[in-house]
């Protein structure tokens, strides 16, 4: 998708930043190497600053996470949100203006910062600590040219169909198992309502399009495995390749289908006007019996109405709730989400201790606990997600068995991931026949 995740999806959780960047890098400049109360390499600092693009009220979650930290070790944590962050970091790290760290949303803007040669490589603890807490793809997303930079920080799942329990037992129908299950059900549905079941919205302003390329990303990892899945993202299998025109096609089956979209909202190429959010509210009101879209559609349902002018309640008994997209075979649970990361400018004592810090479940725990987010950390305690939902998401992330990959669009290059896919996507709705648009999108490369 390029653009992160949750720099996307959270826009309706309102963020703001507590403090202005320019300000934030003002202060962390003095020292020269990002040490942010003036210390050089090397030495000790009692407050040490962070950016990132986490703003409003997660911002102020973020801050608190560290409370107790403060009290134990006398290092003040000043968390800045910038809601440009992507935008400017990378400018402000090569001005000479870097944070002590800064937690990145994208695996791809990662490497652009390490390619500048002022991201540290994490402490022996911190590397000890990832090993111990998380699986080796998170540890590889933050690993270059085999130097471990940057810990993973919190997550987000992907690739869930948000429903309705109450018609799903008014229907006679169940969470399906298979792929095939999935499109039984979606045919089954049609049949007993005599309307479309799946709604989607793929409007983002300038980066509409991204929902189709998750909707893509899914189907690649479940049909063709993960081996493809990691060949696709690094190019090695190009868009034109017949696993991913499979992909297309099983989407297509769904997306392209006038008798299965777009409830609610009108017909196929209706989901290229429909706001990607704007879909809660018709699976809440029942209008919309299935819609695919990551685990942060729990936080738009707070904002819409049930049928009976209520907020939903989100949950396996309640107005909606959500299961993960089914692979071609049962049991199989392979997955796609995104995350953050984070990334040390400076090796003086404190941000060294904060790094530690932040790859511990005792962060994790602190941080979940203050609800709406969950970890991938393996020994952080799921049970303090903020709902049940999250506490299943948290669960899922955690298991071995899980095969999580990132989301592809976000390790593609800019010009694939976040520029001719997105566009791709758009174009396939409008009509346009899957062949041309996969030459189209593999195009991107060559920009």
């Amino acid at each position: 998708m390029g653009m992160s995740q949750r720099r996307r999806v959270l826009a309706p959780l309102a963020f703001a930043g507590i403090l202005g960047l320019a300000l934030a890098g003002c202060a962390e400049s003095d020292g020269g190497t990002g040490g942010g109360s003036g210390s050089g390499d090397g030495g000790t600092t009692k407050t040490v600053r962070i950016s990132g693009g986490i703003t409003g009220s997660e911002a102020d979650d973020l801050n608190a996470s560290f409370e107790q930290f403060t009290k134990d070790t006398g290092i003040t944590v000043e968390y800045t949100g910038d809601k440009s962050f992507e935008g400017n970091i990378v400018t402000k790290v090569t001005g000479g203006d870097a944070p002590d760290i800064a937690i990145v949303p994208q695996p791809g803007l990662l490497k652009t910062l390490v390619d500048t040669g002022k991201v540290e490589a994490a402490p022996d603890a911190v590397s000890k600590a990832v090993d111990e807490n998380w699986s080796k793809d998170w540890k590889s997303y933050g690993t270059f040219d085999d130097t471990f930079y940057a810990a993973p920080m919190l997550a987000n799942l992907k690739g869930y169909v948000w429903y309705s329990p109450a018609k799903f037992k008014e229907w006679g129908v169940e969470v399906p198992k298979t792929w095939d299950e999935m499109m039984t059900l979606t045919k089954t549905i049609q049949e007993k309502t005599s309307a479309a079941p799946w709604c989607a919205g793929f409007a983002s302003g300038d980066a509409s399009g991204w929902p189709g390329t998750d909707w893509i990303e899914d189907l690649v990892l479940r049909q063709a495995g993960p081996d493809v899945y990691d060949k696709w993202v690094s190019g090695d299998v190009k868009f034109t390749d017949p696993d991913i025109e499979k992909a297309f096609d099983a989407v297509g089956s769904i997306l392209k289908d006038p008798n299965y979209v777009n409830a609610g909202f009108g017909d196929v190429k209706s989901i290229n006007s429909t706001a990607f959010a704007d879909v809660a509210a018709k699976v809440a009101d029942g209008s919309c019996a299935l819609t695919h879209q990551a685990s942060f559609l729990s936080a738009n349902f707070l904002d819409v109405k049930n049928a009976a002018g209520e907020t939903p309640k989100v949950a396996p008994d309640g107005d909606v709730y959500a299961f993960i997209l089914p692979g071609v075979t049962e049991g199989a649970l392979q997955v796609e989400g995104g995350g953050e990361f984070v990334a040390g400018f400076s090796t003086d004592e404190s941000t060294q201790k904060v790094l530690e810090f932040m790859a511990s479940p005792e962060f994790a725990d602190a941080r979940v606990k203050l609800g709406g987010v969950i970890s991938a950390n393996k020994n952080a305690d799921p049970t303090l997600a903020s709902s049940e939902f999250l506490q299943d998401a948290m669960k899922t992330l955690q298991d071995d068995s899980t095969v999580f990959r990132f989301d592809a669009s976000d390790l593609m290059p800019a010009t694939v991931g976040s520029g001719s896919f997105w566009k791709g996507m758009v174009d396939w709705i409008d009509g346009k026949d899957t062949k041309s648009v996969l030459s189209d999108i593999q195009a991107g490369y060559e920009n």
